[in-house]
């Protein structure tokens, strides 16, 4: 697990479904940059394998990330770009929470 803490109300939790493949292996990947590319944010990083839990959590293909509840990719390698700003977007909603 990856955890980055500067101010705010909690870290943006990111959970990147990834077995072993290779496009799995590379959505980690950018998963890792991006929050390295985002240090102002908080942000905790978890890899899950379980794929009992992927299909409980709705995903239904590899590889998947989850960013604070919510499938925001599946089945693809999504850009540095994407999840940068996917991470930035969880973190202005958490800030703007009362």
């Amino acid at each position: 697990m990856i955890t980055t803490m500067t101010e705010g109300k909690g870290p943006v939790k990111v959970e990147v479904f990834a077995v072993s493949c290779a496009k799995c292996r590379r959505a980690e990947q950018v998963v890792i940059t991006a929050v390295a590319e985002l240090p102002d944010i908080d942000v905790e990083v978890e890899k899950k394998q379980d794929l009992f839990e992927l299909k409980e959590r709705g995903v239904m293909a590899n590889p998947a990330v989850i960013i604070d509840g919510e499938i925001v990719s599946q089945g693809r390698v999504p850009s540095l770009e994407e999840i940068k700003e996917l991470i930035s977007k969880a973190d202005l909603r958490r800030k703007s929470k009362p």
